[in-house]
């Protein structure tokens, strides 16, 4: 006697489950955040794609012509919002609190297969997916940096003229040269230090 769990019990690995729609599209997007996480861009397929998500190649191929639409939908479906800014009464705990949601968003897995694929494919491709990171992370991120500050101003306790593209721009450049040139991970005493030492004597009124 045959059952469904001989059935499956015999399945060959990297068979599909018979999943449709978007049950079978989220599992898709979500073998490719993993195969970019542990491969990178270079060594990401999507037979692997395929395999990862237990279905089969055509599957991949019928929804995403080609590697770059996958990875593109991967990373703008699997990267976490940045919603509202945090409101703990000072600018410098909104600060704080808001760059430790910024750090995670740069760490979670979305944000680390991002900086893999802009750092391994050509250049024609590392165009369309910084346009990801300037729309999944610095443009919100900065919004909110904005909000932080403004709220600031109205309570008294920043200078008026602190809500400056300069100034959005200083804690994002330390983050993004501190990550890449010296490896750091952003633990929560190094954002202290930045928003104590740079930020708040930057923006203070």
């Amino acid at each position: 006697m045959v059952t469904s769990r001989s059935t499956a019990a015999a399945r060959p690995e990297g068979v599909s489950l018979r999943r449709r729609g978007p049950v079978l599209e989220r599992a898709i997007l979500e073998a490719t955040l993993d195969q970019l996480s542990s491969v990178g861009w270079n060594g990401l397929t999507m037979e692997g794609v395929a395999v990862g998500a237990q279905t089969g190649k055509a599957a991949v191929y019928r929804r995403w012509p080609s590697k770059e639409d996958l990875v593109a939908d991967a990373l703008q479906a699997g990267l976490p919002t940045l919603d509202e800014a945090p409101d703990l009464g000072g600018v410098r705990d909104d600060l704080y609190e808001l760059c430790r949601r910024v750090r995670d968003v740069m760490y979670s897995k979305p944000g680390f297969a991002l900086r893999s694929v802009l750092h391994e494919c050509d250049a024609e491709a590392a165009e369309r997916f910084h346009g990801l990171i300037v729309t999944g992370v610095v443009e919100p991120s900065a919004r909110l940096f904005r909000d932080v500050l403004q709220r600031g101003i109205a309570r008294g306790d920043v200078r008026a003229d602190a809500n400056d593209d300069l100034v959005i721009d200083v804690i994002p450049a330390m983050m993004m040269y501190r990550s890449k040139v010296c490896a750091s991970e952003w633990p929560d005493d190094e954002i202290a230090e930045l928003i104590d030492r740079i930020m708040v004597p930057l923006v203070r009124a």
